[in-house]
Formats: C-alpha cells, sequence, structure tokens
C-alpha cells in the first residue's frame, strides 16, 4: 500500500477502506508518512470529503493510534461533555457537579485552552493548590466517591490528532467538517466515557459561523458515535455573544459559584444552556427517565446546594483549597490592582457582539495564551454588564476591565469596543439553543 495511490484515490473522490485509513492514521502517527503527504490527503479531503463510514474509521485509527483509557473501573454510565469552543463558556464547572449530585457519573479529560481564556483547566488551576495532573488510579477513586473529576489529558491520548492538528492548522486544512468532527470524537472516545454531550457552537464567538455548518457536524458526530457503540448527543447552541458573562479564569469560576449558588436567573443564558446539557448527560447516563425528571433533579441540587458541594468537594479531592469555593469567598480570587469600567461611545441599542473579539480582548489582558508558552493570570479578564438587545447611553458600562498589567490595556479596550455594535433599533430575539441532534441512523 502506497500514500501516493492513496491520495489519488480520495482525491478521484471515491471511498476508502477501513485498512486504507488505518494505514494512513497510523503512519503519519509513527512519522512514516511525511506532512507533506498528509497535507495532500487532508487537502483532498477538504475538497472531496469523506462518508459517515469514512469518518467513524478514521475516528477510530485516530483513537487507536494511543493511550485508551479505561474506565471500567468507575461504577455507573460514564457521561462525558464537550464544547466546540466559545468565550464565557463556564459550563462544565456547573454541570459536572450538578450531574454527580443528582447521582451521575462525570470522568472528564480536558485539554488546555489556546487563545481567547484559559480552558478549563486554566480555569481550575485559578483554585490556589488544585492539581489537574492527576495519576489515573487516584481519578477513577475520585469518582467512584464523589462522582465527578476533571483532570489533564495523558500524554499519549490521540498522537495522530495531535500530528494532524497542528498540520492542519497551517495547510488551510481546518475547516472540513469530518477532519473537525474525528479530531473531536477520536479524543472523546479514547478518553473512555460510555456517553457523550455535545454542545455545538454557532456565531461570532464559534468556529461554525452558520447554523447549517453547526448542524452538519452535530450530525455527523451523533453518527460517528452511533456507528462505534457510544450514546450521543448534540445540542447547537448560540455564541453571538459570551455565554456567561465573565471572561476570564478565576471570574469563570465564580461564574459557576454563582449559578450553583442559585444567584443567577433562570432566563439567563449560562443558566438555560447548563441545564440543557446536564439534563440531556442525565438522560443518557440513565439517571433521569425524561427531561421532566431530569429537570427537577437539577432543580433541587441547585436549591440544595447539593450541586454547589460536588465541586467543593472536587476541589478538595483534587488538591485545591475548597474553602475559597463560596459566596462569601470567591471574591478573593479576583482580585486584581485596578477594575476598569468601559462605556459605549454613542446610545441606543446593542444590535450585535463579536464574542470572538471579547476574548481577544481578555486574552490582551493576560486571561488568554496566544503561545502554548504564554503564562496566564487567573485574576484579569473582564464582566461584561449587558446583553444584547439592552440599550445603551454613553453612561451605561458595557464591562469593567479586570487588570493587572497595563501593558496592552489600551489596546484591549479598543478590541472590546469593537466588538460591541450599536443600532437605532432593538434586534430581533436569537434563541440560546437552535436545534438538538439525536442518533439518527437506520
Amino acid at each position: 500500500m502506497r500514500m501516493v495511490d492513496l491520495i489519488e484515490k480520495k482525491s478521484g473522490g471515491l471511498e476508502l477502506t477501513n485498512e486504507e485509513i488505518r494505514f494512513v492514521a497510523n503512519g503519519f502517527a509513527r512519522g512514516e508518512i511525511p506532512d507533506y503527504q498528509m497535507s495532500a490527503f487532508m487537502m483532498a479531503v477538504v475538497h472531496r470529503g469523506m462518508s459517515d463510514r469514512e469518518t467513524a474509521d478514521l475516528t477510530m485509527a485516530m483513537m487507536h493510534s494511543g493511550d485508551v483509557v479505561d474506565l471500567s473501573e468507575i461504577r455507573g454510565v460514564k457521561v462525558d461533555k464537550h464544547s466546540t469552543g466559545g468565550v464565557g463558556d463556564t459550563t462544565t464547572l456547573v454541570i459536572g457537579p450538578l450531574v454527580a449530585a443528582c447521582g451521575g457519573t462525570v470522568a472528564k479529560m480536558s485539554g488546555r485552552g489556546l487563545g481567547h481564556t484559559g480552558g478549563t483547566l486554566d480555569k481550575l488551576e485559578s483554585i490556589p493548590g488544585l492539581l489537574i495532573e492527576q495519576p489515573m488510579d487516584r481519578f477513577k477513586e475520585i469518582v467512584n466517591d464523589i462522582g465527578v473529576a476533571v483532570i489533564g489529558q495523558t500524554g499519549n491520548l490521540v498522537p495522530a490528532d495531535k500530528k494532524m492538528y497542528a498540520l492542519r492548522d497551517v495547510t488551510s486544512t481546518v475547516s472540513s467538517i469530518p477532519l473537525i468532527a474525528s479530531s473531536v470524537m477520536s479524543k472523546k472516545l479514547a478518553a473512555g466515557s460510555d456517553a457523550i454531550v455535545l454542545d455545538v457552537k454557532v456565531g461570532s464567538g464559534a468556529f461554525m459561523q452558520t447554523i447549517e455548518d453547526a448542524r452538519k457536524l452535530a450530525t455527523l458526530m451523533v453518527n460517528i458515535g452511533t456507528l462505534v457503540g457510544r450514546e450521543v448527543v448534540a445540542i447547537i447552541t448560540d455564541m453571538n455573544q459570551p455565554l456567561g458573562l465573565a471572561v476570564g479564569n478565576a471570574l469563570e469560576v465564580r461564574d459557576a459559584v454563582e449559578v450553583l449558588s442559585g444567584k443567577v436567573a433562570e432566563t439567563d443564558p449560562l443558566y438555560e444552556v447548563c441545564m440543557l446539557l446536564a439534563t440531556n448527560m442525565l438522560l443518557l447516563g440513565k439517571v433521569a427517565g425524561d427531561e421532566k425528571e431530569a429537570r427537577e433533579m437539577l432543580a433541587n441540587a441547585m436549591r440544595s446546594g447539593a450541586g454547589l458541594q460536588k465541586l467543593q468537594q472536587m476541589v478538595a479531592a483534587q488538591g485545591g483549597e475548597a474553602a475559597y469555593i463560596t459566596p462569601e469567598r470567591i471574591d478573593e480570587l479576583c482580585q486584581v490592582q485596578r477594575k476598569i469600567p468601559v462605556y459605549p461611545r454613542r446610545t441606543g441599542y446593542i444590535t450585535g457582539m463579536r464574542a470572538e473579539r471579547i476574548g481577544t480582548a481578555a486574552q490582551m489582558l493576560g486571561a488568554g495564551r496566544e503561545t502554548k508558552a504564554d503564562i496566564i493570570d487567573p485574576a484579569v479578564g473582564l464582566m461584561m454588564h449587558v446583553r444584547l438587545g439592552a440599550r445603551v447611553t454613553c453612561d451605561t458600562a458595557l464591562c469593567t476591565l479586570y487588570v493587572n498589567d497595563e501593558k496592552r490595556l489600551a489596546e484591549a479596550t479598543e478590541m472590546f469596543l469593537s466588538a460591541i455594535e450599536i443600532g437605532e433599533e432593538k434586534p430581533d430575539y436569537v434563541p440560546m439553543v437552535h436545534d438538538i441532534i439525536r442518533k439518527c441512523l437506520s
């Protein structure tokens, strides 16, 4: 079998066999296939696409290119959640503890954030003492004890994806839906969970810019899960404004604590999305029989404080100082040298937000990375004070910047202001949830 023949076959629009796809993924992971041939192959995929069966085969080949985590020692149905990225997206820190408080099992592995704010791991590391690197035996022990843990991925998880992901970024092959789907699903499947809830973002702060593309990606990932025997649900949610009001690391932990403490209105976008994701996790985990029962269980866990208690237990189990994870002390993690309000330059309605630019403004203050070597300042970022559709005047604070290093303050302020569109008429309502994709293979 020769790589050049497989490139020609895919360039001609023909389907590859399972054996051929495994040859490509494993050969590239082992360094036997050079970058230039893999680049040509991925470009052929961009132009010719892949069938669902091919994409599932590629997913499994990538999954088995390295370690595959065995979670069979953990009791119950293990349910994972994955977001395709966004701004102010702190759902994991809310729904993991909530689902565990209802009797579910959440054994989650996450990667580092690059760009915007940090990822879930960076948010957790804003809590003093918390260790996201845990031995696998300890990880399983924590989940069995309290029902939830979030740790970093093992070093050899899906090496084929790591190499392909790096190459896609420099060969203009990032936008291929089959390549995106196989990348996401290979990591989720290798992490060992029995069921997966996918939060597929769409809008100005997401990779998928149109609902049509988001639906294609969501459907493909659900189909892949079905083909390989996993229960998968994909929820398409709006990312045309930050999901939560906080954009930062400790700030987003504070957001999570406020949701779990019942301080966030049920009409708030972050609350709405968290409840929908958690509902589907309880259903896939066989903890609740229907949506109504799941919602009642989650509401009770919120009202009773059981969800917040689970977050405190998880933090303590992973070495963190859980005393900070209370409404009374969480502000201590968000202390900065200056808090600077930002005001609009005209009166009108908020007609649009470029969520990616809002995330970039927080990154400029030190809340995110431009390169993997960058060090995050956990306390900095910004707090939004307005949502889409709000009427503002020149005296209305749009946000407050949390600042320790003022080197890029002016640049961050201008970046934020460029993200806010103000018009004369109130915009039409845009729902937070656009669609829910469930198993659709016959």
